[in-house]
């Protein structure tokens, strides 16, 4: 275990019991972070947990429903009262896939695929900058939201997955443009940055079980971990940058909008 840049602070992943937010739990925790790892599929968030800690971080589970407003309001508000200013770092990675055609998709599912995807993240993200925004000049939590490839692309069989990251990307612009206006202006005409910045990173296909039903050739899809890198990166760059969007696909992806 490896130590480097996040030392004390405690990160909120969601999605953390397998695939991508099992390896950014890792990844975070590799660099120091103490790790809470929710979802809602326990046993695999403690399977996480397991890895983490044999590998000498960090981390604890939570049970995380993110379409559940009731449960999204006591987790962040228990991780305030315990850790303080020492949460400060939320990574929404959790995510479904109901397939289904325009004319066959069943409205139930396509809602939860929204309420997953789009409406959870952020709402915990509302939560968590509710309390942030009150924090001192000069300091700087991070958000980091996990949208797709498949939110500037047009999959066949997958309208409920793509119209739920266009949206969920679409509202980190309008979470990001709203921090930018919500900067202070001193007297001598210096600008005092919002107390948070909200990334963005915009993945290919992944090899993670979500997948799975899809038959994406193997070498068309990228080991998670890649992407969890690139969030780690994000999360310990200079407070004076954030990152508002970025791409991360195969060499090989074809989709990739040029």
């Amino acid at each position: 275990m490896t130590t480097d840049g996040l030392a004390g602070r405690v990160a909120l992943v969601t999605g953390a019991a397998s695939g991508l937010g099992r390896a950014v739990a890792t990844a975070l925790a590799g660099a120091g972070a103490s790790v809470v790892l929710g979802d809602i599929d326990t046993p695999g968030a403690e399977r996480t947990a397991k890895a983490v800690t044999e590998a000498g971080g960090t981390a604890e589970v939570v049970g995380l429903d993110v379409t559940d407003d009731a449960v999204r309001r006591r987790v962040v508000a228990d991780l305030f009262d315990r850790h303080g200013d020492r949460f400060d770092l939320l990574v929404n990675v959790a995510g479904i896939d109901r397939p289904g055609y325009v004319t066959d998709i069943d409205l139930a599912d396509y809602r939860m695929v929204h309420a997953v995807n789009c409406e959870g993240p952020v709402f915990l993200t509302s939560e968590f900058l509710k309390v942030v925004q009150h924090r001192p000049a000069g300091t700087t939590a991070d958000v980091v939201h996990v949208t797709s490839l498949s939110a500037v692309t047009s999959g066949s069989g997958a309208i409920a997955y793509n119209s739920s990251k266009a949206a969920f990307r679409s509202a980190t612009r309008c979470i990001q443009r709203e921090l930018r206006e919500k900067a202070m202006v001193g007297p001598d005409g210096a600008e005092t940055p919002f107390p948070a910045r909200v990334h963005s990173i915009v993945p290919a296909a992944m090899d993670t079980p979500m997948m799975e039903r899809w038959g994406i050739p193997e070498h068309r899809m990228m080991p998670p971990g890649d992407v969890a890198r690139m969030v780690l990166t994000m999360v310990t760059m200079p407070t004076t940058s954030f990152v508002p969007e970025v791409f991360v696909v195969p060499r090989n992806e074809p989709d990739f909008p040029r």
